[in-house]
């Protein structure tokens, strides 16, 4: 499967979907900053590391496959569960290289904040595209059927 940019998706994502994404990410940074007054930076910045609004786009890449799938007149609750379950191996793949960033950052920043920030980015996307690799790799396929779909 190659990477790819599509504006399909923005058409079919409705108005309230979006709202839905921002409202808990929103609220998620919120809790993260209360956190951080409460425990310090280092604790509160580890609350904002967290895929802010995973659930919610889990829930609505399940119901927008679920609908797709239904719209051809198949059952689309295996598709759906699918195509969330992938977006939560990219969310797990991702949160690998911000764990990466963080700790280049961390190591190099008193030296050189510049410095540390370039190389953080740098060691993140190494580290994200290598997990990508070797996911895709190891990874093993099942075969379903029509009916599972």
């Amino acid at each position: 499967m190659l990477v790819k940019l599509s504006s399909s998706s923005l058409k079919q994502t409705r108005w309230y979907e979006y709202s839905v994404r921002f409202l808990l990410g929103g609220l998620a940074t919120v809790f993260a900053g209360v956190v951080s007054r409460q425990y310090g930076v280092a604790v509160g910045g580890l609350f904002l590391a967290l895929p802010a609004i995973f659930c919610a786009s889990a829930t609505l890449i399940e119901s927008h496959e679920r609908r797709a799938k239904e719209k051809a007149g198949l059952s689309g609750r295996r598709r759906g569960q699918q195509a969330a379950a992938l977006d939560a191996a990219g969310a797990g793949l991702g949160s690998l290289g911000l764990a990466a960033f963080a700790a280049t950052f961390y190591a190099l920043v008193a030296a050189n904040v510049t410095g540390a920030f370039a190389a953080a980015i740098l060691v993140w996307a190494a580290v994200s595209v290598s997990a990508w690799w070797l996911r895709r790799k190891l990874r093993i396929t099942t075969q379903t059927t029509p009916a599972e779909r």
